[in-house]
């Protein structure tokens, strides 16, 4: 093992000095264990069995590397007939097999809907002599037809073609995440019905008909609002799943089910070589099949298409765009495949043919360890050269090993496509990451008879940019990144957005007293959605998470109670142009105007937190709507503030008559409330509105904190 180590010690004190109380030295070390895999192999190509940790000679950038562990896998050779029949070595199909080391007890464990990738101590090797392989589906690239042909596929190799030397996990890409359906087992009659389940739907009425599936998604971003294209995400979800397989020392391979890829743009490249390098740190080569095999594409396009026009179709501009598009899209997966020592299985229908591809290629190999001295996370490429030292033993003897990696990198030597990835990363997390305390509030207020506009406050305490201070930073940038999901999971809207704060000695006292305040808004159409939003210190790295459940009601169905929107709690509204930093929109938002929240050119600051201060005057904002009103139909409101159960204070009654608009038939009310006369602690604060004329009443009710 090579280590850094280091100690600090006190200097000796001078002549006739007190003694100083001993010092315990401190030591610090740090390791980095990497882990390369390959072939050694004879003259004839046959695996050369027997070599230790003296008949190899590891370097990494030049320099000498000590070895910690030598491990052999022996696998038995496949063969495929012409039919697709696999054997192995030269038996015949009936043929019994060798005896292959079983799995570990707990292998395969873990349901259909609840599983992960088990994973031992460092450099344990937990499969020993077995083929590790992947079944991955891109549930957001696989149209029906596609995904049909790639559960075929699985199916059959599972049933007719999986050796007992094969252990088979599964994995798709769906709902926004990656989810681990099956961790590595050679249970047939599992992982069938586990396969069956992630594509169909699982039967959770016991009708015997699987249930709807639930539909994938991509990041839903669109071009012009975010840097990120769904490619971008379809390779980032790759990425997650060969980091969650990086534990595991062994060569492992990943049949990736696609219906092609297609690159655009220089953000889609750095992801691409994100993707790579992760599969290559964590011993992974991925076998891309595209799911729809032999495609033959009529040149100017087939029925589902309307007929070109111009001259393109006449000079070959036309077929040449529908080729180049289509060539595109399995460049990248050739250039995963063969950036990461796998194959991609193109214009094939045989589609199981791919899998079996990706089991011929795991051969007989060594795994090597060694820990690296080179420990600076510097992001840089690290070249390893695993060679074969002079011996007896390897005399004519040819060495394969991965060649070298990329380093991992300190937030603070990120470069912007490196930031960006790190975002959306957490963004995709179902162990969101909580290192700054967020705060967030969503409210409604109806634009139409059918969209309303949601607008979203976010308060970060002022003290969470205190680390960057400390740092020397004159100023820094709060990245904000966002989405908005139905209740199917399919992302509706997003946000990204920045704010940049200087951090002089008059913002850091302000920011010390109040907190950093964060607006945006969607428009969305009644329903339930799900929002999750992360804000991240540009300067520090640190990332803080929010994620809700609310709802969009239907209003124009409300027939019972007077139609209000949700009720703003503020004791704050400055001008739309004042603020202590620079908000950089990367969206316009075409209902900034129609923000109810700003009026007479001042911004009503939500609350969030719901914490006032008795100094301070409550303000209370909410719309009613008259839907059938021409002219506005008197309404009488009042704010009421209960302890327990005992009335504390109740405003005067409200009457309104006016306000009423044309478009949306909202009648604000507004409420202007001193709080200087209750008492400090927790109260109920309840808003009534009547309506006398139609005898109809509607209530608002929620909790609040006084305090000095």
């Amino acid at each position: 093992m090579a280590a850094v180590l280091s100690a600090q010690q006190a200097p000796p004190p001078p002549a006739g000095a007190q003694p100083a109380t001993p010092q315990t030295p401190t030591f610090r070390s740090t390791t980095r264990l990497i882990v390369r895999t390959g072939t050694v192999k004879d003259k004839d190509g046959k695996p050369i069995e027997g070599l230790t940790a003296k008949d190899f000679v590891v370097t990494e950038d030049g320099e000498p590397q000590t070895i910690a562990f030598v491990e052999f896998q022996r696998l038995p050779a496949l063969n495929v007939t012409s039919n697709g029949v696999v054997t192995i070595g030269d038996a015949p199909p009936d043929a019994p097999t060798a005896p292959v080391a079983p799995p570990p007890t707990n292998a395969g464990a873990g349901s259909p809907t609840d599983a992960k990738i088990s994973a031992g101590q460092p450099g344990d090797i937990r499969y020993r002599n077995r083929r590790l392989l992947i079944l991955y589906f891109d549930m957001t690239a696989l149209p029906p037809p596609d995904l049909l042909r790639a559960y075929n596929a699985a199916t059959k190799y599972i049933k007719t073609q999986m050796t007992p030397a094969d252990l088979v996990a599964v994995m798709g890409f769906q709902g926004g995440g990656v989810r681990v359906k099956q961790d590595f087992t050679d249970k047939k009659e599992q992982l069938l019905e586990v396969v069956q389940t992630l594509v169909f739907g699982e039967d959770k009425d016991g009708d015997g008909i699987p249930d709807t599936l639930e539909e994938g998604t991509a990041f839903g971003q669109d071009d012009a609002e975010f840097a990120i294209l769904n490619t971008d995400r379809q390779l980032s979800a790759l990425q997650t799943a060969v980091g969650m397989l990086r534990p595991l020392p062994d060569q492992k391979s990943l049949i990736y089910f696609s219906s092609g890829l297609a690159l655009n743009g220089v953000d889609n490249q750095a992801q691409l070589r994100a993707t790579t390098n992760a599969a290559l740190r964590a011993n992974v080569s991925l076998f891309p099949v595209d799911a729809r095999g032999l495609v033959a594409d009529a040149p100017l396009g087939d029925a589902t298409r309307r007929a070109p026009g111009g001259l393109a179709m006449f000079n070959g501009q036309a077929a040449g765009a529908v080729m180049s598009r289509f060539q595109r899209s399995q460049d990248t997966l050739y250039a995963l495949a063969k950036d990461t020592g796998g194959k991609a299985m193109f214009d094939y229908n045989d589609l199981s043919m791919g899998i079996v591809q990706a089991a011929q290629s795991i051969t007989s190999y060594y795994i090597i360890g060694f820990y690296s001295t080179h420990t600076a996370l510097d992001g840089k490429f690290r070249r390893v050269k695993i060679g074969l030292a002079a011996s007896p033993s390897t005399v004519n003897a040819e060495a394969t090993f991965q060649q070298g990696y990329f380093s991992d990198k300190e937030f603070a030597k990120f470069n912007e496509a490196d930031k960006e990835r790190q975002l959306e990363d957490a963004l995709m997390l179902e162990n969101p990451v909580t290192e700054i305390t967020i705060a967030l509030e969503v409210n409604y207020f109806q634009l139409n008879r059918a969209e309303y506009f949601v607008p979203v406050a976010v308060k970060i305490p002022g003290s969470e940019l205190a680390l960057a201070r400390k740092r020397g930073a004159q100023r820094t940038l709060l990245d904000f990144i966002g989405e908005v999901k139905d209740e199917f999971g399919i992302t509706i809207q997003n946000v990204r957005d920045k704010l940049d704060i200087k951090l002089t000695d008059d913002t850091a006292t302000q920011l010390s007293k109040r907190p950093i305040q964060y607006q945006t808004g969607f428009t969305l159409l009644p329903g339930k959605y799900v929002i999750k939003l992360l804000a991240r210190d540009s300067e520090t790295g640190r990332i803080g998470t929010f994620q809700a459940a609310f709802v969009v009601p239907n209003l124009v169905k409300e027939e019972k109670r007077i139609p209000i929107s949700t009720v703003v709690l503020s004791s704050q509204r400055q001008p739309v142009t004042d603020a202590i930093y620079t908000v950089q929109r990367t969206v316009s938002d075409k209902n900034v105007n129609a923000d109810p929240l700003v009026y007479d050119g001042q911004r009503l600051i939500p609350s969030v937190t719901r914490v006032f201060s008795k100094q301070r005057d409550m303000y209370v904002f909410l719309q009613a709507y008259e839907r059938a009103a021409t002219t506005t139909q008197p309404l009488v409101a009042f704010v009421t503030f209960y302890r327990g159960e005992v009335k504390a204070l109740e405003t005067a009654p409200l009457p309104v008559t006016d306000g009423l608009d044309a478009k949306s038939k909202a009648v604000p009310l507004r409420f202007s409330v001193p709080l200087e006369g209750l008492e400090t602690g927790r109260y109920d604060c309840q808003v009534t509105v009547l309506d006398p004329g139609g005898q109809k009443a509607a209530f608002w009710r929620a909790p609040v904190v006084l305090i000095p």
